[in-house]
């Protein structure tokens, strides 16, 4: 989730300290895209660690006078040299605080970690003589670590022990300070690492293609660009700092199974410390579950939903043109993907990666059951909440798969929503509610990008494009998709999108704003490029009862705890625009889930209108959650919402 990185030169080492610190500073500004919001580095000489962290872009901490002056400082001694570097993206632990900020220190020693531990509680409840000084979960790894040393364990024992009692994503860079090595390992495999033509430099980063980056380009005399090899995930290595010898080690299943077991009793996620804010506000969120409404006799579509019509028996023009398209096979997938299966065991898929419970079943289902080397791919814009990240976290871990998130800057994408909301609550409007969801299709363009950085060809797409269908977003703006999805729109349609959008800029200026560009860079993503990828779930049948139980006993994914849905739960954006969306209009995407689960013969009409009265029951904690990320004042926002004209009688 974050980007690790790491320089080390042997006691011999020729490199000067200026070529350092090139190095060290073209691996940070690589591995900023996968976290933007704190950097921080070590340097391990001799005698002493050096750290310097802030919460501050890599970009500009390497530009610091106080990041330059530590360097000098640091490496002005003679090799051996050991440097460890991270870019944050921000999950456990606020970066406010700069000692929850990395390399975290603790007893002298630092540590360096990319992932999300999800049982830090119940390890330190459990090891109650360890002492937590922070917030951030990196500190239990640790913790772990030098307890294990301090029992006269080998380090490559004391890491192994450590790994197993964790849950969660977790690829680390560790220095000891009474050893003179370098200590590296991972569950998911996102650790590459690198070593000089003559042998007396070692590096490592998060992604390979940023060591490749290197070796083929400014650093190509110096790196070797064929040693670039993948830590795998279960795996860990010992470098000594003097000769940059290296000793491998397998995680080994030492731990005691009781302890364990007790540990896991007690489990103890995030979610259970969330107490519902119960006061006069949330009463503010207005929900009437029987709206008075004309909806289709087959499915539960309003006469609110863009293009309705009705026949003489009440069915709507949706159902009555509704064809069942039969699945492809599991055969023709399996045909599908067979060209792209890489048999030296390399990453051969990119796929998707929410957190949601399609994309979390449909990553265990391709490593499970297609036997591919995933590689998961996350696009961070702000929006994903820490329950997704967890999510992600716990399906990585478990089943040993690098994670490449691409992190934006979160805080310009943020405020980039916050005028967006700002701009529609001063005309509020259907149909341009989809902006506030513009930031997230660059998704489309660094997917494209990673399968070109990694030599992967294929992409597999986990969405559920058979029930996830939402052309109503698109139908309030005046286009009818028909049975189409939206990456299969015409040239028309696209027009007359861009058309609808450009009219309601002129008519509302608030939205020409700063995140203009942004918006136009989405609209290229989403409907200009090429989308050449694989659909899962044109594959295999979508039984939801199956992905859940799958998802929870499997992986103990997380639900939550303000809904009984498990739908969009990690998406910060869809309680916001759904209470718009019933409040306004009287139904919500959920409306349109259930229909379509109707006419795929899954649950009967009466199901689904049971279902919606619990699916679109307003959330406010995630709504408050949201409007507090874009700094919109969350009672004047409900209050606008609430008196905004509405489309139907009641």
């Amino acid at each position: 989730m974050c980007g690790i990185i790491g320089v080390l030169q042997s006691q011999n080492s020729k490199i000067s300290p200026e070529l350092s610190k090139q190095l060290t500073d073209s691996l940070f500004k690589l591995s900023e895209s996968r976290g933007k919001e704190a950097a921080g580095i070590s340097i391990k000489t001799k005698q002493n660690i050096y750290t310097f962290k802030q919460a501050i872009p890599a970009t500009r901490l390497i530009k610091s006078k106080q990041y330059q002056e530590n360097f000098k400082e640091a490496t002005a001694d003679n090799p051996p040299l050991s440097i460890i570097g991270h870019s944050r993206l921000v999950t456990d632990g606020l970066q406010t605080n700069n000692d929850n900020n990395q390399p975290v220190i603790k007893s002298d020693d630092v540590i360096v970690h990319n992932g999300i531990i999800v049982n830090t509680k119940p390890l330190w409840n459990y090891f109650s003589d360890l002492k937590r000084d922070y917030d951030v979960d990196t500190e239990i790894i640790l913790s772990l670590i030098q307890k294990n040393l301090q029992e006269n364990r080998s380090i490559d024992s004391a890491v192994s022990k450590t790994f197993n009692l964790l849950e969660g994503a977790a690829s680390i860079a560790v220095l000891i300070k009474e050893l003179p090595k370098l200590i590296i390992a991972t569950n998911t495999g996102s650790i590459y690492t690198c070593t000089g033509i003559n042998n007396d430099i070692f590096i490592f980063a998060s992604e390979k293609y940023i060591l490749k980056e290197l070796a083929s380009n400014k650093f190509k005399g110096i790196l070797n660009a064929d040693s670039i090899k993948q830590v795998k995930a279960g795996l860990g290595q010992i470098i000594d700092l003097n000769d940059l010898q290296i000793t491998k080690f397998q995680f080994q299943d030492h731990v005691n199974q009781g302890a364990l077991e007790e540990i896991k009793e007690k489990r103890f996620t995030v979610t259970e410390e969330i107490v519902s804010t119960i006061n006069n506000n949330e009463n503010l969120l207005k929900y009437n579950e029987n709206l008075d409404l004309k909806r289709c006799t087959r499915c539960i579509l309003p006469e609110t939903f863009p293009g309705i019509k009705f026949d003489s028996n009440g069915a709507c023009n949706i159902c009555n043109n509704f064809k069942k398209k039969p699945l492809l096979s599991l055969e023709k997938l399996k045909q599908e993907v067979a060209p792209y299966r890489n048999k030296s065991c390399r990453p051969d898929v990119l796929v998707a990666f929410s957190g949601g419970r399609d994309s979390a079943y449909g990553l265990h289902y391709i490593k499970k059951v297609l036997k591919m080397n995933p590689i998961a791919y996350t696009y961070d814009w702000g929006m994903v909440t820490d329950l997704a990240r967890r999510n992600q976290a716990r399906i990585c871990g478990k089943l040993g798969i690098e994670h490449i998130i691409v992190s934006a800057d979160i805080k310009k994408k943020r405020e980039y929503i916050r005028k967006n909301v700002s701009a529609w609550l001063k005309r509020p409007n259907l149909g341009t509610v989809p902006l506030f969801m513009a930031g997230d299709k660059q998704f489309f363009y660094y997917a494209n990008r990673l399968m070109k950085q990694n030599d992967i060809d294929l992409m597999i797409f986990c969405e559920n494009s058979r029930l996830e269908k939402t052309s109503f977003k698109t139908g309030f703006c005046g286009v009818d998709e028909g049975n189409k999805r939206w990456v299969d729109m015409t040239t028309t349609q696209k027009a007359k999108l861009a058309t609808y959008y450009a009219k309601e800029f002129i008519k509302n200026p608030a939205y020409i704003n700063a995140s203009l560009f942004d918006t136009l860079f989405a609209f290229f993503s989403t409907y200009l490029m090429k989308h050449d990828y694989v659909f899962l779930y044109k594959y295999i049948d979508w039984d939801e009862e199956k992905i859940i139980s799958t998802l929870i006993d499997g992986y103990n994914w997380e639900t939550s705890l303000d809904t009984k849905s498990t739908w969009r739960i990690g998406d910060g954006t869809a309680p916001f625009y759904n209470y718009i969306y019933h409040t306004l209009a009287g139904f919500t995407e959920n409306d349109t889930f259930r229909s379509n689960q109707i006419r795929e013969g899954m649950i009967t009409r009466e199901q689904a209108l049971n279902f919606i009265k619990d699916d679109n029951r307003p959330r406010y904690d995630s709504f408050k959650w949201y409007t507090d990320q874009i700094s919109i004042d969350t009672v004047k926002a409900i209050n606008i919402i609430n008196s905004a004209p509405k489309i139907y009688q009641n």
